[in-house]
């Protein structure tokens, strides 16, 4: 009998729910309660941490969790590499529904950087006007930058005053659309943009409308990960479930 463990907290994650309840499937859904009012799941849902690799393996045995689904953001390495070392140390198999980075196409203006850390040095020294697509976890990296005027696009209000003096907030929850943004940009005269690789449609609205616009994005590559199984899709998930088509191919580095 097979119960899953599906790590929530993305638009793909929510899908997969949706298609685990259809099939009948056993499973629990969990993410970590950063989001005040989060999207209501067909699946037993399960709020925060799980204290580390050694907390999550403990709770797949005590849950009897015979399959884990990486649904996480991306960006979320630290509840990636807990879930490989635990399902390393009780022998549940893993696999990570993990979106394709983006790729720039023609008349995009990208510059790459490796982590959050470096994003400040990519942008001008002089004010500058930047749409800060980036949530809220890191936004006191950019205090070191007070010259700029921000605009931050955040699923809730913030709770605690913001590091940066010049800042303006959107409460907003996506999927955006092209026109919208572009639409955002122009009323707060954006002339730079910064985001994380994550990947997928629902939030690749903002890099469109940059390039209709002809602005530079400064864009945070992902975080190395170790080697794991990986889908691409709800329905490679699915087919991995049922046993059937190929095994997903190994990825990371």
């Amino acid at each position: 009998m097979i119960r899953v463990l599906l790590l929530g907290g993305t638009t793909q994650a929510s899908q997969m729910a949706r298609l685990l309840a259809d099939a009948g499937m056993d499973g629990v859904f969990s993410y970590a309660g950063r989001t005040i009012a989060p999207l209501p799941q067909p699946l037993p849902v399960r709020v925060g941490g799980f204290g580390g690799a050694d907390g999550l393996a403990a709770y797949l045995r005590m849950a009897r969790i015979t399959h884990v689904i990486d649904a996480t953001h991306p960006f979320a390495a630290r509840m990636s590499h807990n879930a490989i070392a635990a399902c390393a140390t009780t022998g549940v198999p893993l696999l990570a529904c993990e979106r394709a980075p983006w790729q720039p196409g023609a008349g995009d203006d990208w510059r790459m950087v490796a982590d959050m850390a470096g994003v400040p040095a990519a942008l001008p020294h002089t004010p500058a006007r930047v749409f800060l697509a980036i949530g809220r976890q890191l936004l006191h990296v950019f205090a070191a930058c007070p010259q700029h005027d921000y605009l931050l696009r955040l699923v809730d209000p913030p709770a605690t005053p913001l590091p940066l003096p010049r800042a303006t907030v959107v409460v907003a929850r996506g999927p955006f659309t092209r026109e919208g943004d572009v639409a955002l940009m122009q009323a707060h005269g954006i002339t730079h943009v910064v985001a994380k690789n994550a990947g997928g449609d629902g939030a690749r609205a903002k890099l469109d409308a940059a390039r209709m616009l002809g602005l530079p994005v400064v864009l945070v590559e992902r975080p190395a990960m170790p080697p794991r199984a990986v889908a691409r899709t709800a329905d490679e998930v699915m087919a991995w479930l049922a046993g059937q088509g190929h095994q997903p191919a190994r990825r990371g580095v």
